[in-house]
């Protein structure tokens, strides 16, 4: 039988779930990010390609690096999974409606999988292994005190 106390945390199967969901969740945001930042001009001009302009495309390269980074920590979880589901919805509507192209589709297809993953993450949350449930503990014992 598991009990907890205040100053335990008892972790379970799906808290370490939801940890393993949100790395594999962020690892393709996080690559992407890095790979665009670290080839930056030729990232912007493929974006110039595709009608994205400049600060837009460097805004998404900044959500990609902050958003992942924030859902791999489990940090305002719920916000940057709302945004990078947000983003996969925009990228799969602006970018993969060439139907004809079975890569397409796949493309189509994989966005609206991961943007459902991060909407269920938003419902979710982070679980126990988190820096938001490690604020949270913090801010309850700071208002007891």
């Amino acid at each position: 039988m598991e009990f907890e106390t205040e100053s335990t945390v008892l972790v379970n199967l799906a808290d370490m779930a939801l940890l393993f969901g949100r790395l594999l969740l962020s690892l393709l945001f996080l690559e992407e990010g890095v790979e665009l930042a670290s080839h930056f001009d030729s990232a912007l001009s493929a974006m110039a390609q595709l009608g994205v302009a400049a600060p837009i495309a460097t805004a998404t390269i900044v959500m990609q690096l902050a958003a992942g980074i924030a859902i791999a920590a489990g940090f305002m979880t719920r916000l940057a999974a709302f945004g990078l589901g947000l983003f996969c919805l925009l990228t799969a509507t602006l970018f993969h409606t060439n139907f004809a192209s079975h890569n397409e589709v796949l493309h189509f297809e994989k966005d609206l999988a991961i943007a459902g993953g991060m909407f269920v993450l938003i419902v979710a949350g982070a679980g126990k292994l988190s820096l938001d449930t490690l604020i949270q503990r913090r801010w309850k014992t700071r208002l007891v005190s």
